[in-house]
This record gives structure tokens, C-alpha cells and sequence, in this order.
């Protein structure tokens, strides 16, 4: 039974091949038993993210788990076969220990991936499709993730705008649990920076759109509240902290209405993070003094920074993961030979037995016992000793010599 992953993700298609091929994750555990009753396929776990859907398998014919992955979600085979990767054995094994991380990742050396792959073993095996392949894999791969980020860079630093954002909020405010932040925009970049604030527990966080179902949908995943985007003028100056990124072609905060803010506030300082283009904050909103005002271009020159010394840590990751793949390979080539172990193993203890059984039935004739064990030696050598010397009594030319090299090498012979 080989091991294989297959899949697509970010790197081989976009986002609209890859929602028609997602999980969805309450239907997970039935997915992964449909696989198994209906395809060759012995063991399999599946990893389904908004970046990549991956399916994880032991089996001869990993071609039927790709045409299960159309099948499943209703698609003609030939519309995602251009997108899809498969990775035997070794590629497979280095897929999956580069995946959990974070090296191939869109953010590199994002964390979020590890927990992820944690969820889809942990779906695997209450389903009852996580076997012992599978299951040996993952306990690895877990923990070569955690060597990778606990003795390289690879995790340290700011990768994303999102990160960022939380970045410089904290420079102005020594603890952001104090503070209360408002977020302009229900977009995916509104989402990310959301998630990265909610972690920091502010006092208050607060989405606003000209959609409010949007907005309340956003906030209710996060303990915050929404708001109308027209209500944003009258209620600025009650928050902190203000992050703006929508599609609207021109700004929604303009230098007025953030001099008003100010004034309500006393002065108290504002930091404003700007991720839209064109801007929703009015550029002149930075010669305010109370304002702290960053834009895309100052992100990214702290993103920049971080992904220099996470990519200069790639290579210290890479050969981590090199040397964890031999070590899983090694078990797997280790395990390959457990029937033949036991064959042997089973052969000489039938062997073993049959003699004692003739030895004790001459010690209850009454036969010498110092006879008898010495009967019991020569039988139990005769016996172990008729394969090997057999075979090479039969063998001849080169299969003889490679026969003898074998024996010597096992029995230590000089």
C-alpha cells in the first residue's frame, strides 16, 4: 500500500476552482467514509482550507482519489484535473511536513495551517479512516512543525498587513485589551485584521458596512458589534484604534470629520491603519498631530522586513524536514518487512516447540536428561540451520555467491 497527497491549492489554482472543491467541514467525517467504501483506498484524511483542499492516502491507484474529489463534488473530472498535484511516498511525505510549517503557505510561515492539519487528524480518526500509516504520519509531521518553528525564524516577525496592523497599534497603545477598535469594510482584509485584533481582547470591536447583515455576520465571530457605514461619522470618536479597507472610490473618512473626532475626544491619540486603494482615509489626515495615520506603504515596509528573515530561515527548515523524511521513510521501509519478521519468528517457534515436546516425552521414558538436552540443541540447530543451508546448496553461479554474502552478513559470519 504507497502513500500519496493530492490536491490543489493556492499555488495551482485560483480562488474559483478552489471554493468548488472545498469541505464543507460538518460534512467531513461522511466525505471521508465515502472514500473508503467506494474507492480502493485503505486509509485517507482530507485537509480543506480556504487556500488548499488536500487528500492524504494509502493506496495503489491514487488516480480513483482524484476522480472521488470531481465525483464528490459533482464536477466533470477534466475541469480540476489541469489544477490537481499528486505526491508519492518521499513527496508526499515532504508535502506534508513543509505544509504544517508553514513553508507552503501564501503568508510564509503562518501558523494557523498547523492547527488546521491537527482538526483534519482529528476528523480522520473519528471517522475510522485514520490508519496507522496515516496516523505514524501525522504524529511526525506535528512534530517536525514544532522543531521547525522552535529552532528557526521561520515563524518570527511580521509576514502579513494584518499582523502589522496590530504592530503598530501596539506602539502607540501599551495595551490594546484598553482600547476599542473599529474596523471600516467587511472584506477579507477586514476579516484578517479582525481575527488579529480579537486575539489581542479589546475593550470593544466594532465592524462597519453599507451592509449591516455583513457586518453583523463578521462581528458576531468575533464578540463585537456593527454598525451602518453612514453611522461612522457621528461615532468616531469613540474608538481608538480604526482600520479602513473597502472598494469605494473615494474616501469614506475625510479630514473634517476626523478633527471633530479629535475634538470629542479631547485630543486623546488615534491610530488609523489605511489598507484601501484608491485611500479611504483622506491623506491629509496625517498632518493632524493626535493622529497616527499608516497607509499600505508602511506595512509593507515592516512586512518586508519580516519575510527577509523568514525566508533566510527557509533553508535551515528545509533541511530539517530532509532529514525527518529519511527517518519516516526508514520506518516505513522497517515496517514492510514486519510479515516476513513474524514468519520467521512464528517458523522457529514451531520449531522450538516441537522439539520440547519430543524432550519431554523422553524425560517422562526416563530417558539421561544430559542426553536429552543434547538431543533438544542438535534438533533445534538442525532445524534452524536446514533453510539457510539448503538454499545454498541449491543455489548456483552468482545466486550462490549472493546467497553466501546474505547468510554471512546476517549470521556475522567470519
Amino acid at each position: 500500500m504507497q502513500l500519496f497527497a493530492l490536491g490543489i491549492n493556492h499555488h495551482t489554482a485560483p480562488l474559483a476552482v478552489r471554493e468548488q472543491v472545498a469541505f464543507d467541514p460538518l460534512r467531513l467525517p461522511l466525505a471521508l467514509v465515502d472514500l473508503l467504501r467506494t474507492k480502493p483506498v485503505r486509509e485517507a484524511a482530507i485537509l480543506s482550507t480556504c487556500n488548499r483542499t488536500e487528500l492524504y492516502c494509502a493506496t495503489e491507484k491514487p488516480e480513483t482519489a482524484a476522480a472521488w474529489l470531481a465525483e464528490y463534488h459533482s464536477l466533470p473530472a477534466r475541469e480540476i484535473e489541469p489544477f490537481i498535484y499528486t505526491h508519492p511516498r518521499r513527496d508526499a511525505v515532504r508535502h506534508m511536513f513543509r505544509v504544517a510549517s508553514g513553508l507552503d503557505s501564501m503568508v510564509l510561515g503562518e501558523p494557523q495551517i498547523l492547527g488546521q492539519m491537527k482538526q483534519a487528524a482529528r476528523t480522520a480518526e473519528e471517522a475510522g479512516t485514520l490508519g496507522t500509516l496515516l496516523n505514524k504520519l501525522f504524529q511526525n509531521t506535528f512534530a517536525v512543525a514544532k522543531e521547525v518553528r522552535s529552532t528557526t525564524a521561520i515563524g518570527a516577525n511580521i509576514v502579513s498587513m494584518a499582523a502589522a496592523s496590530v504592530h503598530l497599534a501596539a506602539r502607540i497603545f501599551e495595551n490594546l485589551a484598553d482600547q476599542k477598535v473599529l474596523f471600516i469594510g467587511a472584506g477579507e482584509m477586514i476579516e484578517l485584521c479582525a481575527a488579529h485584533f480579537a486575539g489581542e481582547k479589546p475593550q470593544r470591536l466594532t465592524i462597519a458596512n453599507r451592509t449591516l447583515q455583513r457586518a453583523e455576520s463578521l462581528a458576531v465571530r468575533f464578540g463585537g458589534d456593527a454598525m451602518r457605514l453612514d453611522e461612522v461619522a457621528a461615532r468616531l470618536a469613540e474608538y481608538d484604534v480604526v482600520v479602513a479597507c473597502t472598494a469605494s472610490p473615494l474616501p469614506i473618512i475625510g479630514l473634517g470629520m476626523v478633527e471633530r473626532a479629535l475634538k470629542a475626544r479631547r485630543h486623546r491619540p488615534m491610530v488609523m491603519v489605511d489598507l484601501a486603494v484608491p485611500r479611504d482615509i483622506e491623506a491629509e489626515v496625517d498632518k493632524l498631530d493626535d493622529v497616527f495615520l499608516y497607509t499600505l506603504d508602511d506595512l509593507g515596509q515592516i512586512v518586508e522586513q519580516g519575510l527577509e528573515t523568514r525566508q533566510a530561515a527557509v533553508v535551515e527548515a528545509e533541511a530539517i524536514i530532509d532529514e525527518r523524511v529519511a527517518h519516516f521513510l526508514q520506518w516505513i521501509d522497517a515496517r514492510e518487512t514486519v510479515p516476513t519478521i513474524r514468519a520467521l519468528r512464528d517458523s522457529a517457534e514451531r520449531a522450538r516447540r516441537h522439539e520440547v515436546d519430543h524432550a519431554l516425552k523422553l524425560l517422562h521414558r526416563g530417558d539421561d536428561p544430559a542426553k536429552v538436552l543434547e538431543a533438544l540443541s542438535r534438533g533445534l540447530t538442525n532445524k534452524l540451520m536446514h533453510g539457510p543451508t539448503q538454499a545454498l546448496n541449491q543455489a548456483e553461479g552468482d545466486e550462490r555467491t549472493t546467497l553466501s554474502d546474505l547468510i554471512s552478513r546476517i549470521y556475522r559470519l567470519h
